[in-house]
């Protein structure tokens, strides 16, 4: 239970620091919407979702106006749609994807995930139709996202699979191109991807699953900038250390994950679903005071990508997953700090100075949660190199025995340097330079499959 000095400053987190909930998603079994034919399916969909979600958005209103903390997304995300589809057409696929979206805009949620596969041993014949579909039905919808399990620490990473991704990233941004490739924005590769992560474009609802869950996502980057402040201004930085810091940081953690569960069993109770996991991952958002780069700043670096921003990311991640396990037996998700650039204020200012490269950004993944994300990358950047720099990031998750994942962006008709913007939580940045373009094309065409490491042998 809470003390009352914890409450209090609980309470100033809210009004003062951008504390929110970042995200309520329901996820939802599909498997039983399966019909004769894709219109019957479509029908089932639709009505599941309006059945068990019609009061969740009214809900989620309700519970943040009583507790008086903000709800900033309520979402959905559904079993993996090649499951449901399996035998289906690429035609099919975008109807599929019409019917989620049109159920979403029904129920009056904001995003829906799950449009998704899990190809990292191989490939059926319903996988390849549901990955061609991809680019028009991301294009012709507009709130739903796709995610495509690509890898995993036991299975190793899908070549073949990765090598069609490549071109439907490319595809997928020239289909969007009136909207500066932003389609693609709606499109992440995993490898290792959770079953429970509430956060888009990758949440999905997994087969391990209950009918229907509900999953939270707290966030807290400016929270944890403005303890961090706090404990320098009143303790002056000559008498603190690493380890004070990270106790800053573990301690307040604790808070936010706490503030989350409330609010995530509260609208649980009142639905009467299960509750889920609490995700405590810090994602940041455009906002000023609320980005992970200001942290990085805080803890002693005057660039982001400096030597030691990985270090402090390090530092930054194992202590936001310890305040979380403590406060919560429910943690799950991906939990550890996002830094996706385009909705991080300071990333994106920091690409723009030329101090942050995909390089060093790559290296930061490693010890962070997600991976590269929402990296605006140059139109002109072809299909291999885009499915080469998604290879490097499924092979670090792969590897490490952790999630990662990649969301590029190819902005259509622009290069390294030109600003692209998207509004909202998506954000904007410039574009990022990519390096050695069009020299990786020969090791993705062998195709096949990535071997899994020797420690997955764990039998």
């Amino acid at each position: 239970m809470l003390r009352s000095d914890q409450i209090l400053a609980t309470v100033e987190m809210i009004q003062k620091e951008n504390l929110d909930v970042r995200t309520v998603t329901m996820g939802i079994n599909l498997l039983d919407c399966r019909g004769g034919n894709i219109k019957e399916t479509c029908a089932r969909i639709e009505k599941k979702i309006t059945h068990l979600a019609g009061e969740f958005v009214p809900t989620c209103d309700l519970v943040s106006r009583r507790l008086g903390i903000p709800i900033v997304n309520k979402r959905i995300s559904i079993t993996p749609i090649a499951f449901v589809g399996a035998g289906f057409e690429r035609g099919d696929f975008v109807e599929l994807a019409k019917a989620l979206d049109r159920a979403a805009g029904l129920v009056g949620v904001d995003i829906l995930g799950g449009f998704s596969a899990q190809v990292e041993k191989g490939m059926t014949t319903t996988d390849r139709e549901y990955i061609a579909s991809i680019p028009e039905a991301l294009a012709v919808t507009s709130k739903v996202c796709a995610s495509i399990n690509i890898g995993s620490s036991q299975k190793g990473i899908n070549m073949d699979a990765l090598d069609m991704v490549g071109r439907t990233v490319k595809e997928l941004a020239e289909r969007t191109k009136a909207q500066n490739g932003f389609g693609a924005a709606k499109f992440v590769v995993f490898c290792n991807q959770p079953g429970d992560n509430p956060f888009m474009a990758g949440a999905i609802h997994g087969l391990e699953e209950a009918d229907a869950v509900l999953n939270v996502g707290v966030s807290g980057p400016g929270v944890i900038a403005r303890a961090l402040e706090r404990l320098i201004s009143t303790n002056g930085a000559e008498n603190l250390r690493l380890d004070d810091l990270a106790e800053e940081i573990k301690q307040t953690t604790f808070r936010v994950t706490r503030c989350g569960e409330l609010v995530g069993r509260q609208v649980s109770k009142a639905l009467g679903i299960e509750f889920g996991v609490v995700d405590l991952s810090l994602a940041p958002t455009p906002t000023v005071g609320d980005s992970v780069g200001e942290i990085l700043h805080i803890l002693g670096v005057d660039a982001i990508g400096a030597p030691g921003s990985t270090a402090i990311l390090a530092m930054l991640n194992d202590a936001v997953k310890k305040g979380g396990l403590f406060a919560s037996k429910t943690v799950g998700g991906l939990s550890g700090a996002f830094i996706p650039v385009m909705e991080d204020a300071l990333l994106a200012e920091a690409v723009g100075r030329g101090e942050l490269c995909l390089e060093k950004l790559e290296a930061m993944t490693c010890v962070c949660s997600v991976g590269l994300d929402m990296v605006a990358i140059p139109g002109s950047v072809d299909a291999e190199t885009i499915s080469a720099i998604i290879a490097d990031e499924m092979a670090i998750g792969m590897i490490n025995n952790k999630t990662t994942a990649a969301r590029l962006i190819p902005v259509p008709g622009k290069e390294a340097g030109d600003i692209v913007s998207f509004g909202g939580l998506f954000g904007a940045s410039p574009i990022m330079p990519i390096r050695n373009v069009g020299k990786s094309s020969r090791f993705i065409a062998w195709g096949g499959r990535m071997p899994a490491p020797i420690h997955s042998f764990k039998n």
